[in-house]
């Protein structure tokens, strides 16, 4: 059964007395073509489903914005979801997108297994994992562990043999890795157990940083380098030491992760791993649009960049 408005075109079903009546009720009314309803007659519309953790961190909103101004370059649209580190929300938001009749999905996925890939691909939906990798669907992430190893390398360079690592969850991949490369790279350098301090934090946020220059201190005796994991944990950190009396970097020094612009304006620029983020948005949206534009000859691809050391005055 067609639209209102398609209905109205076809003369030879509507009296020219009755279109005109109807026309007038749905101005008066605000009537909104129903888009959804469009696409599944027509087949899968223009538009691209992103997921993300969260928006309210400046990565993922740059990483997102390029991702966009490439859908929006090849005729394509946006539709955003967070998942809020819910692994329940992730699965209302993939279940949402589907329902929207979505082309594809670039996600940064919390829990996203073989089976569920399996899944939104057969059902005619491109998968495009950030910062992940999985059998039988695209990726595109920086290559953290070495990213991780140039923040601790930086920080032993300066003569730090105390270190603290601050994290988010360990559990997850991106920031796993971070922590395990500087780990590595301390222990390389000759550091001890004694020598090396994590602190995991529940989020990656500036009052999660805040919280940890609280707990960092109590300790006895004072680290002299931290890496975050994040900037956002850094600057949270930084403005609490700051706070506290604590000269940064004379004290101790402090280096973040992924380069947000909020790192090259704070009280004390932020020395920083950056993460090409225009690059990951605009890479994934055109895996993901090659892919909708030719599935049955689309060749996977894992792409990985890497990541570069931004020095500042905070260490």
């Amino acid at each position: 059964m067609g639209t209102v408005s398609n209905v109205l075109n076809r003369p030879n079903l509507v009296a020219e007395a009755t279109r005109e009546r109807v026309q007038a009720s749905i101005g008066e009314l605000g009537f909104i073509r129903n888009e959804t309803a469009r696409q599944l007659r027509q087949g899968r519309g223009h538009t691209l489903g992103v997921v993300v953790p969260s928006m309210a961190n400046p990565y993922f909103a740059d990483l997102g914005r390029a991702a966009e101004a490439a859908m929006n370059a090849d005729g394509f649209d946006a539709l955003w979801c967070t998942s809020d580190g819910s692994l329940a929300k992730e699965e209302r938001c993939l279940d949402f997108l589907e329902e929207q009749n979505v082309s594809g999905v670039l996600i940064s996925p919390l829990d996203l297994g073989e089976d569920r890939i399996t899944d939104l691909h057969g059902r005619g939906l491109a998968v495009v994992l950030l910062d992940r990798t999985g059998t039988g669907v695209c990726s595109v992430g920086a290559d953290h562990r070495p990213g991780g190893a140039l923040a601790a390398r930086h920080l032993l360079g300066r003569r730090h043999r105390r270190l603290l690592f601050v994290t988010g969850p360990l559990s997850f991949g991106p920031v796993r890795e971070r922590h395990d490369g500087a780990v590595r790279a301390a222990r390389d350098a000759g550091l001890t157990e004694s020598a090396l301090t994590t602190f995991e934090q529940p989020e990656m946020t500036a009052e999660a940083g805040r919280a940890a220059a609280e707990r960092l201190l109590t300790l006895d005796p004072l680290p002299t380098g931290v890496f975050c994991a994040n900037d956002l944990l850094a600057l949270g950190l930084i403005n609490q030491l700051v706070r506290a009396g604590v000269k940064v970097p004379s004290e101790i020094s402090v280096v973040g992760y992924d380069d947000i612009d909020l790192a090259a304006t704070a009280v004390v620029p932020l020395t920083t791993v950056r993460q090409p983020r225009a690059d990951l948005g605009r890479i994934a949206t055109e895996l993901a649009l090659a892919e909708t534009g030719d599935p049955e000859r689309h060749d996977h691809r894992q792409v990985v960049l890497s990541p570069e050391l931004i020095v500042r005055e905070s260490a």
